[in-house]
């Protein structure tokens, strides 16, 4: 008989439960959760996108704690410690905390007779886990990022009251479908009739809009329904009978923040019955809002920027956010990438900005090899005045960026959760160029 003492050995005990690390479907997860009774008595907002998932809730949850609300929020993956997974009231869980929870979904998937016992994946075993903790917590209001798609997602077994659809592209296509039309289809799967879907994409598939006239949600549509403006200076947003004016911009950086604020204001305005906020809570909640790895720029010489932007569209915004910071003499670049994304847009996209590769190996079998990496860089690389290297883990690729880097240059760690969290490990890494240091 197996002995689960620590996080540790639950999270090992997880992963070797069920025979596929993604098993799309509700069947199972909705069977335990039954059993465990889980249900909340709170407003639940659910977000589900291809990128900016992550922004939205950090913003939900910087604002809705600035009003005062006892905030929940889940989502995946972590970036250095695994109980970053869950925030309660702004401040990570503790590892007793997941123990407890993990041992309430054990013995509710083997409730039963033997023949009754449930596999689950390491998600779903995860997610369960996570809405145990967060009914027992006495929370005003729920925050639920959607790992996968939406429809199928382990989340969706709980019904939203407020659905938020962040910016749609192509990513995760062999679970989700092969065009943009195919993965809105499976976001727009965590709407529910009647109540309100905010869609912040401003360009979002037919599929999205389609299904929310099918279901009868009440669609919240940029352009539409809500808009937003600005200057360099401030910026502003407008909506069903809600106005919030003379904005400080969002402290998370780059400008594709601003169309995530915009899709949270909507949410916001949309739950202001229940969720009533003032417009300080809203300025403040904006102005203190945090959430690493999302374009982060680390002051030092040289500067580093780190950014989880793992897909086209969204090393295109970093593409963009880099255009915009301004002349550095020598752009160095930390990359390391899951094999199935699809690598060559997103090269391409940097190419022109990076004068030094660094490509590096990721601790997981998903993971495309540094030297692949490195070969379908040369394959479309024409520039004759950059170069790259291959290394064993992102310290190691970082640590060589830091020694040939000037104290004026840039250094960006990108990619994969697990190329930043590589960095981030041992904390924020503050760099000084070598000959600046004693």
């Amino acid at each position: 008989m197996e002995t689960l003492i620590t996080l540790n050995d639950w999270l090992a005990h997880c992963e070797r439960l069920h025979p596929t690390t993604i098993d799309m479907g509700l069947e199972r997860v909705r069977t335990v959760a039954q059993r465990m009774a889980i249900a909340f008595d709170c407003p639940v907002i659910t977000v589900a996108g291809t990128n900016g998932k992550g922004s939205t809730c950090a913003m939900l949850e910087s604002i809705l704690g600035q009003a005062g609300y006892r905030t929940a929020v889940y989502s995946s993956p972590h970036l250095v410690h695994f109980e970053e997974r869950l925030r309660l009231r702004g401040q990570v869980a503790d590892a007793a905390q997941f123990v407890e929870g993990f041992v309430a979904v054990e013995a509710a998937r083997k409730q039963g007779d033997e023949g009754d016992v449930v596999s689950l994946s390491y998600f779903e075993f995860v997610t369960l886990a996570c809405l145990h903790i967060m009914r027992n917590s006495q929370l005003d209001v729920v925050i639920l990022e959607v790992g996968l798609g939406g429809r199928l997602d382990a989340t969706n077994i709980i019904d939203a009251d407020c659905a938020v659809i962040t910016s749609i592209d192509l990513d995760h296509m062999e679970y989700l479908g092969p065009d943009r039309e195919s993965i809105g289809r499976e976001k727009a799967g965590i709407m529910r009739a009647g109540r309100p879907v905010v869609v912040s994409d401003p360009m979002p598939p037919q599929s999205i809009l389609d299904h929310a006239a099918e279901v009868g949600a009440d669609l919240w549509r940029v352009g539409t329904d809500f808009n937003v403006s600005g200057d360099p200076q401030q910026w502003g947003w407008a909506g069903r009978g809600r106005r919030y004016s003379g904005l400080a911009y969002p402290a998370l950086r780059g400008a594709n923040q601003l169309v995530n604020a915009g899709g949270v204001l909507a949410a916001l305005t949309a739950l202001r019955d229940r969720l009533p906020i003032t417009a300080q809570a809203v300025r403040t909640g904006l102005a203190f809002v945090e959430l690493p790895g999302r374009f982060q720029i680390v002051p030092g010489q040289p500067t580093l920027v780190l950014d989880v932007a793992h897909n086209p569209h969204s090393v295109a915004a970093l593409a963009a956010n880099l255009d915009a910071m301004g002349f550095y003499p020598t752009t160095h670049a930390v990359f390391g990438a899951m094999a199935d994304k699809d690598l060559a847009p997103m090269l391409a996209k940097l190419s022109p900005i990076i004068d030094r590769w660094y490509f590096t190996d990721l601790p997981t079998a998903r993971a495309a090899a540094a030297a692949s990496l490195q070969s379908q860089w040369v394959t479309q690389n024409t520039r004759k005045d950059t170069a790259s290297q291959t290394f064993a883990n992102p310290q190691v690729a970082l640590d060589a960026a830091v020694a040939a880097a000037d104290p004026a240059d840039r250094i960006v760690v990108f990619g994969s959760f697990y190329t930043v969290g590589g960095v981030l490990a041992q904390g924020v890494p503050r760099l000084s160029a070598k000959h600046l240091k004693p």
